[in-house]
């Protein structure tokens, strides 16, 4: 495994442990905490879109793979 790859990896197991405790302190402090769980979601989705876009993107990844070679 390169060492880029092992970084990443351990910077998202580190940020989903981050994102665990934040909701579970979140949901701890009802109701008020619930307050909290909306901006959380906000990123969660925009996240996802970001990926989707990405995987889906044909003009991108023509350009990963054949241009600055």
């Amino acid at each position: 495994m390169r060492l880029d790859t092992f970084a990443l990896a351990l910077v998202v197991v580190f940020a989903l442990l981050w994102l665990v405790t934040a909701v579970s302190g979140l949901i701890v402090a009802v109701p008020f905490g619930l307050l909290g769980l909306i901006p959380i979601a906000v990123l969660l989705g925009l996240l996802a879109a970001v990926i989707h876009q990405r995987l889906h993107n044909k003009e991108d990844d023509y350009y990963d793979k054949h241009v600055d070679q």
